[in-house]
């Protein structure tokens, strides 16, 4: 088994679209970033990649190259499972912390962890989601923390990866 920590922010500005674990939440504002700045799927993927010291988002899709330019953030979690995958494992659980003043996100928990649980091939029950504020301290950002454990993939016949 490993585990893997990842973590990312972004401000937020009004007028932008707000993305969280690849659903679309209703609200004024939105993150500023070089991709659709899918907070918690970028932490999820920089989780997965340093299970297995396979470097991060930052050095796979940097925002100096214009191809990331507005890049789905399911495109960056899909890149990095499939080099967890190279690797000889699979995500087996997650679990993220998402601090957003507002929108609230209670009302959206489901659909967010339906999603995510798709994304990674699990089981909704295996996606722990927990949603904090700021207090105040920084409402003009968006902030998530996510642990991943990945266990091996199950080998076949020759030791050829089945999953």
């Amino acid at each position: 088994m490993r585990i893997g920590y990842g973590e990312d922010s972004h401000r937020l500005e009004a007028g932008r679209p707000l993305w969280l674990g690849g659903v679309r939440i209703e609200s004024p504002h939105g993150p500023v970033a070089h991709s659709d700045g899918d907070a918690l799927l970028h932490a999820v993927a920089d989780a997965l990649l340093s299970a297995l010291a396979l470097g991060d988002i930052g050095q796979l899709f940097p925002d100096t190259d214009p191809r990331w330019r507005g890049v789905d953030s399911t495109v960056i979690l899909a890149e990095a499972l499939r080099r967890v995958r190279a690797e000889g494992y699979r995500p087996r659980q997650v679990n993220a912390v998402v601090t957003l003043d507002r929108p609230k996100l209670t009302p959206h928990r489901e659909r967010i962890q339906e999603r995510l649980a798709h994304l990674l091939a699990l089981s909704a029950g295996d996606v722990g989601l927990s949603f904090k504020t700021s207090e105040g301290l920084a409402p003009a950002h968006v902030q998530v923390r996510a642990v991943v454990l990945l266990e091996p993939l199950p080998q076949g016949p020759g030791g050829v990866w089945t999953a």
